[in-house]
This record gives structure tokens, C-alpha cells and sequence, in this order.
């Protein structure tokens, strides 16, 4: 093997181990039969979600997991594979699944997410998550949700009165 070739393997896995730490999610996905349209398409719109998606050799990737201290994703690491690197939990993840939903070729294989391990089923179940901004929207209604109920039923008793007092006068004539 010459020096350039063994250099380019390491900037490969360089490559690869510094997706795996800069990542909460790591997805692998069968691509074997998309054109390359398809898969430009599919970068891109990762692209637009703040992920990455790298086609690597197996072994490469296989070394990068061992070098950060990742195992069970072996099973995985057979035939021609993609890799999205997302820095969100689940923001790549449902544009995967969409993707994967209208190109009959793309397979979601498996992946690490927050680093554990999981299988198809379990890439489509964080798929279904709400997003982070979603999540703190929903925890600020929450919290905002009780006050706005006191301030409507204040508002009704206020509001009440005046119309009690106000219609009781006019019935008496």
C-alpha cells in the first residue's frame, strides 16, 4: 500500500471519528439503487437540517468506532452503506425516514443515537420525537397555561358582575 493511499485512509477515519463526536446521531442507511439526483436531493435537504450524509467504507468506519470506544454496530457494517451525521437528535432522522418513505431504495439500516445503539424500528421512533424547539414550545405553554386560566376566570368574575348588576336593574322595570 503506498503513502498516499494510507494517508487518505486516515483522513477518511479522521474524517468519520470527528462525525462521531461532534454528532448526537449517527444513522446508517442502504442507498444501493438511488441515482445520483436522488441522493443529491437527500443531501441536501440533511444539509438543511444541520447533518451530513457520507458514503465511507465499512472497515473504515468499522475502525473509527473502535478508535472511540463504539461496539454494536457491526452487524450493520455489511454492503454498500451511507452514513448521516446529525448534530440534533432528531432532526435528520425524520428526513430520512420521509426520504425513505417515497424512495423505496433507501434503507434505514441502523445507528447510534446519544450514543446507544439502535435498530431500524428504534431510528424511526426518534424520527417521530418532537424537536427540541418544539419541546421547549410545548414546556412554555405548560408553564404559561395556569396563569392565563386566572386571568380568565378573573376577567369572568369581573366581567360578570358588571353584567349581573346591569341586567338586574333593567328587569326590574
Amino acid at each position: 500500500m503506498n503513502n498516499i493511499a494510507l494517508q487518505a485512509k486516515k483522513d477518511a477515519v479522521a474524517e468519520i471519528s470527528e462525525g462521531l463526536k461532534n454528532s448526537k446521531t449517527m444513522a446508517v442507511v442502504s442507498y444501493q439503487g438511488l441515482t445520483v439526483a436522488e441522493l443529491t436531493e437527500l443531501r441536501r435537504k440533511l444539509a438543511e437540517k444541520d447533518a451530513t450524509l457520507g458514503v465511507y467504507k465499512n472497515t473504515l468506519v468499522n475502525r473509527a468506532l473502535k478508535d472511540n470506544g463504539i461496539s454494536g454496530l457491526e452487524e450493520y457494517l455489511e454492503g454498500p452503506n451511507a452514513f448521516v451525521f446529525s448534530k440534533e437528535t432528531s432532526s435528520a432522522l425524520p428526513v430520512l425516514v420521509k426520504f425513505a418513505r417515497y424512495h423505496d431504495k433507501l434503507v434505514l439500516r441502523g445507528g447510534l443515537v446519544e450514543g446507544t445503539v439502535v435498530d431500524e424500528k428504534g431510528l424511526k421512533e426518534v424520527a417521530k420525537l418532537p424537536t427540541k424547539e418544539a419541546l421547549l414550545s410545548m414546556f412554555c405553554m405548560v408553564l404559561n397555561e395556569p396563569v392565563a386560566q386566572f386571568a380568565r376566570a378573573i376577567k369572568a368574575v369581573a366581567g360578570g358582575d358588571e353584567a349581573d348588576g346591569a341586567e338586574a336593574p333593567a328587569e326590574a322595570n
